[in-house]
């Protein structure tokens, strides 16, 4: 796929993938040997007949190739952007077993791109078979909520999505930059949703401005479903880590992708970055936060304690991130965060580690070597070492069940503790990716569907 160069990107925020032409798009697809076992297919967490709408865009029919998508989809043009293909669909395309699989994840985004340009596809027809089959919350609106709510919305059910900030979308809109998702497709797949008949509700922070139980009770809701995600930043433990200058990823990409900070002054939030960055984690997010800082005029450190094999980071990300001059210090683990009289952070000690045996997990454990140490310069750290559930919700449900780590337990992978509330996506300790997220919207839809229907 085309690309921004790397020295003209790092200047800017506009999406660095460009997209395929037609004749590329038809070409990749004509690669597709529509073979019988479909693989791809049960690749996907939301089960897109793949093999279909690849053939559709071979025979250049991209309005029915979108239209095929949607149909178990409803978030194509950014599922298209990040969801991690190569370790789902296209690591299983048969056609990957001797030579490159098929771009499926770029096939998706053109026929999403495709629509966008030539039609209005941020209109779709409302369910209107008559009286709506029940009342469904959802608490969050990023993806799990979203495909959720779009699915029991085309059911018949009367959906309201309540959201805590200012502008509905999650993580969509926090937490992932500008350049790798626009905030415009996010809004015009957003407006899809709405056009379903899907209802949103923004600054509510349920827990707080309502409860679970007053959903129930005072607004009549039938059933909720908790997408709320995970928004509460862990972090390291370590000496001065509460130092001037410390940010975790959350704060720093909440302020610059949903609060604009790259714009200031033209926007009111500020955000402060030094000269040298270090980023603290090998993940997407710590690759967004270290690209994010790089276009803010930073030289750019990542930190990550195992090798760049095991980095859990998208491939194409990582890689993107080193030809825009970030810097991985890998097999290294921060021990200090150095600072200085008045509190602003200096440098941080290190450590240098070497892979020992597999641990349950199947990865090879980081092991520190012994006199290692060394500082590395900085001005600015920001963690990126992953995320837990906000604690509130559980506080203020009495009966809902969660585990030590704050996580809602499901039963089924979508059944809370209490009667009528499900759950799922980053809130249930799932894997931290928008597609995964999005399987756990659909099944959870299809669970309330047959909990409200036994009901009846």
């Amino acid at each position: 796929m085309p690309v921004q160069s790397a020295q003209e990107r790092i200047e800017n925020f506009h999406e660095v993938n460009q997209g395929l032409s037609v004749e590329e798009a038809v070409a990749e697809a004509k690669r597709c040997i529509q073979c019988k076992h479909r693989p791809c297919v049960a690749g996907c967490p939301v089960g897109i007949e793949i093999p279909d709408f690849i053939k559709l865009i071979a025979a250049e029919r991209f309005a029915e190739a979108l239209d095929k998508i949607k149909e178990k989809n409803s978030l194509p043009a950014i599922c298209g952007r990040v969801c991690p293909q190569e370790r789902q669909c296209e690591s299983v395309c048969t056609l990957g077993k001797r030579f490159e699989p098929v771009a499926i994840g770029a096939l998706e985004r053109f026929a999403a791109d495709w629509g966008r340009n030539h039609s209005d596809t941020t209109q779709a027809t409302p369910n209107t078979t008559g009286q709506a089959l029940g009342k469904v919350a959802t608490v969050g609106s990023g993806p799990s909520a979203i495909t959720c709510a779009a699915e029991l919305a085309r059911l018949g059910y009367q959906v309201t999505m309540f959201e805590a900030l200012h502008e509905p979308g999650g993580v969509l809109v926090y937490g992932i930059p500008e350049f790798r998702l626009p905030k415009q497709i996010v809004k015009e797949e957003i407006e899809y949703v709405q056009s379903l008949g899907v209802d949103i509700k923004t600054n509510v922070i349920i827990g707080r401005t309502l409860t679970l139980e007053e959903l129930f009770s005072d607004l009549g809701f039938d059933a909720v479903f908790l997408g709320a995600g995970a928004g509460t930043p862990y972090f390291l433990g370590i000496p001065g880590e509460n130092a001037n200058g410390v940010f975790s990823s959350n704060e720093f990409l909440t302020r610059v992708n949903l609060m604009k900070a790259y714009k200031f002054p033209e926007v009111d939030t500020p955000v402060k970055v030094g000269k040298k960055v270090v980023v603290i984690g090998g993940g997407n997010t710590a690759m967004d936060a270290a690209r994010t800082a790089r276009r803010l005029g930073a030289e750019v450190t990542v930190v990550y304690r195992r090798s760049r094999e095991e980095m859990p980071a998208r491939g194409e990300e990582i890689v993107h991130a080193v030809e825009e001059g970030i810097v991985l210090e890998l097999l290294t683990v921060p021990h200090e965060i150095l600072f200085d009289e008045r509190r602003w952070v200096t440098g941080l000690v290190c450590g240098r580690m070497e892979l020992g045996p597999q641990g349950p997990d199947g990865r090879r454990k980081p092991v520190l070597i012994p006199d290692s140490s060394f500082e590395l310069p900085a001005d600015t750290v920001i963690v990126a070492i992953g995320q837990g559930p906000n604690p509130l919700l559980a506080q203020s449900t009495p009966g809902l069940a969660v585990d030590a780590q704050g996580n809602v337990i499901t039963e089924d992978g979508v059944s809370t503790s209490l009667s009528g509330v499900f759950a799922g996506g980053d809130l249930t300790g799932g894997e931290s990716t928008v597609i995964s997220a999005m399987g756990d919207g659909k099944k959870a839809a299809m669970a309330i569907h047959r909990y409200l229907q036994a009901g009846k």
